[in-house]
């Protein structure tokens, strides 16, 4: 049975016993022996094979060139083989905390793999590259891959559920830090005292704020969690060699929660598994059909149907040429209006020569988009000349979004069956009808229209990579990736994608201090 744990801000003079710590509590649930349950095993599968289509579609953009460069420049550290980049042949190794970044960057370029939101929000696919990178240099055989991934899931989306971090303007990676030192902790099977130490160092050198994902984005979203995984290990790395973390990190009073989340008189429940409770956080969480933000997923659905369904509603103008639609106004969550919608102040979202980065956090730019299309594509979609359409400029601009307490409380709700990440939309013709309809989850949503399952996991990975990697290797990975739980020490070092031959020396990269 799932424990909530009552964590508070306590001073120094209270002397917090480390058993009554977060950390330590996280570490506990760490270090528990409980075996992985068949479908959690069965999601982890699916989510190692979304992560390496969304790194495969990104093998050649430019941060992802840059971090394999820096990656490369550092040699396999002493104590084991090193691990494997995306891309690169699977003979050529790096030091795992740079794998670990490398390959971070990579799964997050595009905003294009799973998602789990609540308190918080999270990209807990996340955890992957640096316990997989991990694994790959002890040698670590599938089993104690699996049981390490189903950890750092379960922290990670227990301490969204419970702490918000975006309120205080404080990136949402600092619980992936934590998650990824646990998950690694599990993979090697170190005691608690030693996990309790990583998580600590963890958290402390992972928090930063939010401006990465404010005003015009940069290179820096997908670099983020990148950088919390490399943490990860090298924290890891020191508490194997009995170093130690600031403590309380979270209770202390100069730690996190007094100072950078709700404050000295805050109190949070956190809920984690009991011993012996197997980790079962992954199933709750979803991935994306399309490549963009997830509270976009749902919107991006409605608006192909809508445009499918009545093809007058994709252009501001009649075939007059007089104004048809007036406004358009996406009734949604406080989270959806505030942070990709038109309530966050950003006039980059509306901007036609924005970045990448900033578009896919536009929902006003993704609903205009998807509706005259038809459709998303992970390239397609974002090009500037795609963005600079005059046409779909005009229809862009006639779209605000507007905070929604009904929406605000599904999203925040804690039972699936509420749940929502979507809204209701507003059509206002210039004639003075209206056309309303609304959405509640994305059609791949386990709720959705067509959820996920193992096939389009499949079909993405098929998709993305067939550009990208020779049909013989597309094959040799899903036949690995799908034996996972029996895979030998020897075949976890082979978990990866091999580009097709030459592909990665099309580009190249600006010159670094390494």
């Amino acid at each position: 049975m799932t424990v909530a744990h009552h964590v508070r801000v306590h001073a120094s003079s209270e002397n917090l016993e480390r058993s009554d710590q977060l950390a330590w509590k996280i570490a506990e649930v760490a270090a528990d022996p409980v075996e992985v349950e068949q479908p959690v095993v069965d999601m982890i599968i699916n989510r190692i094979i979304d992560n390496a289509s969304v790194a495969a579609a990104s093998l050649t953009r430019a941060p992802i060139v840059a971090a394999r460069a820096q990656a490369f420049s550092h040699p396999v550290s002493t104590g084991g083989a090193g691990a494997n980049l995306f891309g690169a042949a699977l003979d050529r190794r790096t030091s795992p905390e740079w794998a670990a970044w490398a390959n971070g960057v990579a799964v997050r370029e595009l905003d294009y793999h799973d998602t789990f939101l609540a308190a918080e929000y999270s990209h807990p696919g996340d955890n992957i590259p640096p316990i997989l990178a991990v694994a790959q240099h002890v040698g670590a055989d599938g089993r104690a891959l699996v049981r390490g991934i189903a950890t750092g899931y379960e922290i990670q989306m227990d301490l969204v559920r419970a702490i918000c971090l975006h309120k205080h303007k404080i990136d949402h990676v600092a619980h992936l830090g934590p998650s990824a030192a646990a998950g690694i902790g599990t993979l090697l099977g170190l005691d608690v005292e030693t996990i309790y130490q990583a998580v600590g160092q963890a958290l402390h050198t992972t928090t930063a704020t939010r401006q990465s994902r404010k005003g015009e984005i940069s290179t820096w979203k997908a670099h983020a969690p990148a950088f919390a995984g490399k943490m990860a290990v090298e924290a890891v790395d020191r508490a194997m060699r009995g170093q130690t973390s600031p403590a309380p990190i979270y209770e202390g009073e100069d730690g996190v929660i007094a100072w950078m989340l709700d404050g000295k008189d805050a109190a949070y429940e956190v809920p984690l598994p009991a011993s012996g409770e197997a980790k079962r956080a992954i199933l709750d969480s979803y991935t994306k059909e399309h490549s963009a933000e997830y509270q976009a997923q749902a919107w991006i659905d409605l608006a192909r149907r809508l445009g499918t369904e009545n093809p007058d509603l994709r252009q501001a103008q009649g075939p007059d040429g007089e104004p048809y639609i007036e406004s358009i106004v996406l009734h949604t969550s406080h989270h959806t209006h505030y942070v990709i919608g038109s309530g966050a102040n950003d006039p980059q979202k509306y901007d036609p020569t924005a970045s990448r980065e900033t578009l896919d956090h536009s929902i006003p730019y993704i609903f205009a988009v998807a509706l005259q299309d038809g459709g998303w594509h992970h390239v397609d979609s974002y090009t500037p000349e795609r963005a600079g359409r005059p046409d779909t400029v005009e229809l862009w601009h006639k779209i605000t979004t507007a905070e929604d307490a009904e929406w605000t409380r599904r999203y925040h709700s804690e039972d699936p069956d509420v749940k929502a990440f979507g809204g209701r939309v507003e059509f206002r013709l210039t004639d003075g009808t209206t056309v309303v309809d609304e959405i509640a989850v994305a059609d791949a949503h386990p709720l959705g229209a067509r959820p996920f399952a193992r096939e389009n996991y499949i079909a993405k990975f098929r998709l993305l990579a067939g550009p990208v990697l020779e049909p013989a290797e597309i094959e040799r990975f899903l036949d690995l990736v799908q034996r996972l739980p029996e895979l030998t020490a020897a075949e976890v070092a082979e978990l990866s994608i091999v580009a097709k031959p030459g592909l990665l020396d099309t580009v190249e990269a600006h010159k670094g201090l390494f």
